[in-house]
Formats: C-alpha cells, structure tokens, sequence
C-alpha cells in the first residue's frame, strides 16, 4: 500500500524544477543526513506523494516509519519542518485531523508522507526519536 488514499481530496502540491537538498536530524541517533533531491529522478517510490518528505525518505534509505503507506491515514511519519517549511504545500484537512492524533506536535508538525518541498530552497527535516511503530514487520 502507499501514495494516495482514494477517500482523500488531493493536495494542491508543486513538484521541484531544480535540485535542492533535505537534510534530515535523526533524534534517536543524533545522525545528520543530507539528501540531494534530483526532480527528475521523483518519485523515488510508492510511499507518500511523489517528492515527499517520506518518499525522499524512503529513497535515500532515511528510516522513516509510516504504517499506513504513506495515505495520510495514520502519523506515524510525523516530522517537524524546522527550515523551508515556507517551501511546503499546505497542509490538506485530513493532514491536520492526523497531526491532531500525533504526539508533540508543534506549530512545524507535518507528515511525510503529505509534506512536498516545491524545490525554492533547503529543507531541514527532524525525526522525533519516539515516533516508531511499534508493530512494524521486519522484512524477511
């Protein structure tokens, strides 16, 4: 499962002309991970929308979880947008009734999976460290 959730109304988003970099801090490990997205190459999955936080993400092997699929039906690929979230679409009704059930949400809460930079400038990305699903299968 993954990309859109059919029960949803689309976002208005606009995919990036030029590339940009995302840099992601991951909170559980302190890591820093600078992600250089190439517009031409979006998307990187099926996961979120296309040129998604998630879907970059996902692309660059950034451990972000996301139970739905990345279909704005549960958060927990909730992040905060730190820098560039001018850059962002706006967030859809359904994003915020989501955001609503998430923990720490602060006024730089967004999800991945529905959070798409339009490629005007950097993007800076933290992944709280207790936001995991604690019921994700590994693969085998």
């Amino acid at each position: 499962m993954g990309g859109t959730n059919p029960y949803i109304r689309d976002s208005s988003v606009r995919l990036p002309q030029q590339p940009y970099t995302v840099t992601f801090l991951l909170e559980a490990t302190g890591e820093e991970r600078a992600v250089q997205v190439e517009p031409g190459k979006l998307p990187y999955g099926h996961d979120g929308l296309a040129g998604s936080i998630l879907d970059i993400a996902m692309g660059a092997g950034i451990p972000l979880d996301h139970a739905c699929g990345g279909v704005a039906a549960c958060s927990t690929c909730h992040v905060r947008v730190e820098v560039g979230s001018e850059t962002c679409n706006e967030p859809s009704e359904a994003e915020e009734d989501m955001l609503d059930e998430a923990a720490g949400v602060t006024e730089a809460s967004r999800l991945g999976c529905q959070c798409v930079p339009d490629g005007s400038g950097p993007v800076v990305v933290v992944v709280p460290s207790w936001n995991r699903n604690l019921v994700k299968e590994e693969p085998h």
